[in-house]
Parts: structure tokens; C-alpha cells; sequence
């Protein structure tokens, strides 16, 4: 199995981790992953208006980058993937914003959203398959009682996003039993966790947090797992009375997979 690769800038800097235990994860697996080259960054936040095009235009690039080659574009970061995804959902549906982004790039060829935008996760749920990772794992994360943590972005709008229900997700729980850990359900796993407040008003962001790490560990939850590095830093940053471990989930998989670094 081979993917074009967005990386996106956080995953070169503030979560390098992130990025190298899925590569390790994936070479283990028989992913290959294929960073497209010179991307550059997605913006970070999905432009609301239709006559934002420059901020889209990023996106597209790494979209028409992946069709070039053919090939399905995998993402990590859930910022990334949401802006992604959601450009390439304007590129199929939106005349104008297709139109006018296909002005503006003078690509060899029109792109009208051909490419499929696939997150790492569905790739391990969808290409992989949770059973054949089952198989893999050399080192199972028994008695390791884990809430999954999805956040805002992978899930909402649903319509454009369809990563899973977004009001009972599973895919993360199914991943989490698949490296042989005990997810554990609580009531706050896909609600914000005020991340982009932070900064305008921490003591909100503080707030959010507090109520999402104090619901985990009610249900019993001894570390939480994220594939967003926004919700990895507010959650550990902005945890207050409440403090659990957050760790990516990539990392998770990488120790079960024996190839953790």
C-alpha cells in the first residue's frame, strides 16, 4: 500500500513524535507513505467564506500533488485533516471556489476534488484492517486502561468529514482494543477541548479541559490518547486540578508494534 503524505507543519517541529511513530508504525505494517513534495502549510483553520480562495489554495496543491501520482493523500494531524478534507469537499461541490482556486494555480489540468483524503486512522481501520494489526503486535498494552480523546475537528461537520458517528465514535476505541489496551468510554471524548482559545481566554480553555480529563477519570481512565497536537498540548498544558498522561496514538501503536523509539 502506498499514500502520498501531508505532514503539515506541526508534525516537523512541536510533534515530530507524532509523525515519526507512524512512519515506524506504517513500515512495520506494510504502509509506505510517501511525503508529497513541497507542501506547504494548510493554514491550519478551514476559511469559512466562499471567496477565500488564497488560504485555500495550499490544500489543493497537496490534493492535485496526490493525483498527480495517482494516489490516495494520508493525513495525521486532525487540523490538517480537517482543512484537507473539507477544501477537497468545496473542490467537488462549489462551482465558484473551483473555478476560481483552478484560475488561480494554472495547474497542467483542472483539479475538481479527485483525490480521496484518507487520515491515518482509517487507513489502519480500512487498508490495514484492526485485525491484521492484532497480528502484528509484539508487545499488547494489557491492563492498560486508555480513554480516547477525538475532539472536535475529525469528526464535525459529519456530512463532509465521515470519519465516524460523531456523536458515539468507535474507530479509536476499535484501534485501542487492537493493540490489545481497554478503552475506556466516557461522556466528554468528542467534545472541544477549547484549544483555540487558549491563548484569548485560558481560563476557559482551563475550564474544558478540567471537565474532559475529570469525566476520563471517573470511567477509570489511567492516560489519554489523541491524534490532534492542538488537544495533546491544551490537555496536558491546561490541565489544572486533573492530571492524566496524554500521549499520542501513534505512540501506542508503535510500542505494541515493537518498534517504539
Amino acid at each position: 500500500m502506498i499514500f502520498s503524505y501531508y505532514p503539515g507543519c506541526t508534525l516537523k517541529t512541536k510533534a515530530k513524535d507524532l509523525d515519526r511513530w507512524a512512519r515506524l508504525s506504517a513500515e512495520k505494517l506494510g504502509v509506505t507513505m510517501e511525503e508529497i513534495d513541497q507542501w506547504q502549510c494548510c493554514g491550519a483553520v478551514y476559511p469559512q467564506a466562499d471567496d477565500e480562495i488564497a488560504t485555500r489554495l495550499s490544500a489543493i496543491r497537496a490534493l492535485n500533488a496526490a493525483k498527480e501520482k495517482n494516489q490516495d493523500l494520508l493525513t495525521l494531524c486532525s487540523a490538517c485533516h480537517h482543512v484537507i478534507k473539507r477544501v477537497n469537499h468545496d473542490m467537488q461541490t462549489n462551482q465558484t471556489i473551483c473555478q476560481h482556486a483552478n484560475n488561480y494555480l494554472q495547474l497542467d489540468a483542472p483539479y475538481t476534488g479527485e483525490t480521496k483524503v484518507v487520515h491515518y486512522l482509517e487507513m489502519l481501520r480500512d487498508c490495514v484492517g484492526f485485525d491484521q494489526i492484532k497480528k502484528a503486535v509484539e508487545k499488547p498494552l494489557k491492563g492498560r486502561k486508555v480513554a480516547a480523546y477525538y475532539g472536535c475537528l475529525l469528526l464535525r461537520p459529519s456530512n463532509v468529514m465521515a470519519f465516524d458517528d460523531p456523536e458515539n465514535p468507535s474507530i479509536l476505541e476499535e484501534f485501542l482494543k487492537s493493540v490489545g489496551a481497554t478503552p475506556v468510554l466516557y461522556s466528554l471524548r468528542n467534545e472541544c477541548c477549547g484549544g483555540y482559545m487558549a491563548l484569548e481566554d485560558k481560563q476557559a480553555a482551563q475550564s474544558r479541559v478540567e471537565r474532559i480529563l475529570s469525566s476520563a477519570k471517573a470511567q477509570g481512565a489511567e492516560e489519554i490518547v489523541t491524534a490532534c497536537p492542538l488537544c495533546m498540548y491544551n490537555l496536558d498544558t491546561n490541565a489544572t486540578q486533573t492530571h492524566l498522561p496524554v500521549r499520542y496514538f501513534t505512540e501506542l501503536l508503535a510500542e505494541a508494534l515493537g518498534v517504539l523509539q
